[in-house]
């Protein structure tokens, strides 16, 4: 009776760790990299954006604009007569290693620079975008909405 006994309790013992073990190990996996590819709205309505893979990396060109203009700001003058629309402004983000988050390039045709940038889907309706100098020390951003 007494090994009966304890026979019972290591096995309760031992599911209970083995359920620990379980929820502990679902808990600590990293999640699927969610999908940042579709076509998003700048917040002010101006712009539209499709993100779509290149290489082995994502990256965005412009799809439309409310008010549609050249490249006029673009360091490379022969660049400058080009319409804005078809251009990748979202340029070689790889993943970080962050959940969700891609670092590469991004092209700002309102002052005309490429600065270092990240995208980062918040959530599957919400993809932030940052543009950085220093390193990433000063960043600067905004959210962007998914469209259908």
């Amino acid at each position: 009776m007494l090994k009966s006994k304890l026979t019972t309790a290591l096995l309760r013992t031992g599911v209970r760790a083995g359920i620990l073990t379980g929820a502990l190990a679902t808990a600590s996996a990293p999640s699927l990299a969610a999908d940042a590819q579709g076509d998003w709205l700048r917040p002010n309505g101006a712009s539209k954006i499709r993100i779509s893979p290149c290489g082995g990396a994502l990256c965005g060109k412009l799809i439309w604009l409310r008010e549609p203009r050249k490249d006029d700001r673009n360091p490379d003058t022969a660049q400058r007569s080009r319409p804005l629309v078809g251009v990748q402004i979202v340029q070689a983000m790889k993943p970080t290693g962050k959940d969700n988050q891609w670092k590469g390039k991004v092209y700002n045709a309102e002052d005309g620079k490429t600065y270092t940038g990240f995208i980062e889907l918040t959530t599957t309706d919400r993809l932030k975008l940052q543009g950085c100098v220093m390193g990433g020390l000063i960043c600067k951003g905004e959210t962007w909405s998914r469209v259908d």
